[in-house]
């Protein structure tokens, strides 16, 4: 019997939640760290997650892990960068999450998992793009550095509780989304009166329409 089919449904469920979660954040880190995980023998993968631990998919995954690392670091890009993986992280958190699972579990659990990893996934990285977006305001670079910097932190941390302790990451995971709850609609309505703003600058500038 795979090791992995010895974990109860709440422990995958749990790791599910993760890796949809800290996709949002850091989707190259995931799939590197996870593959780079199975393939030195540190963790069992699912069947469904096998592949992220073959040579080339490691190669690739931690290139972009590289660039999105240094991309991130960087105001503005880093907001350029999340806007183009909004198409990217949220599906993936989905294809992840159900990959714990496979085919060798019901097909409710896999399109469960699935609907979870692509809703935290979403929740993750819309409120890490709007956060950064509102801090790349500031002229300094040293807060989107901190904040960049505790994204990875929180990232490697999430995985290593939801493979080492999944019971110390579900309470973890509530947390963060009730956080997430709390802080993306206020990050959006700053935005939007950032927005809103910069529309009625574009308006004055434009001056009176001439008859």
């Amino acid at each position: 019997m795979h090791a992995w089919a010895q974990l109860d449904t709440w422990q995958l469920m749990t790791i599910s939640a993760a890796l949809g979660f800290a996709s949002g954040l850091r989707l190259y880190a995931v799939l590197f760290i996870v593959g780079a995980a199975g393939w030195l023998g540190w963790v069992p993968l699912p069947p469904g997650l096998e592949v992220l631990a073959h040579p080339l998919v490691l190669g690739a995954s931690g290139f972009m892990c590289a660039v999105e690392f240094f991309a991130d670091k960087i105001p503005a890009v880093d907001t350029l960068w999340d806007a183009i993986h909004t198409l990217i992280r949220i599906p993936a958190g989905a294809v992840l999450a159900a990959g714990v699972f496979g085919d060798q579990s019901p097909a409710a659990l896999t399109f469960a998992a699935a609907i979870l990893g692509g809703t935290l996934a979403a929740g993750s990285h819309l409120t890490k793009s709007g956060s950064r977006a509102v801090i790349n305001t500031s002229p300094e670079p040293f807060t989107n550095w901190a904040a960049s910097l505790t994204e990875d932190v929180a990232v490697g941390g999430l995985l290593w509780l939801a493979f080492a302790h999944p019971a110390v990451a579900l309470v973890v995971l509530a947390a963060l989304v009730v956080l997430v709850i709390w802080l993306l609609p206020k990050v959006w309505r700053v935005l939007r009166r950032m927005f809103s703003r910069i529309s009625g600058w574009f308006a004055g500038s434009a001056g009176p329409a001439r008859p």
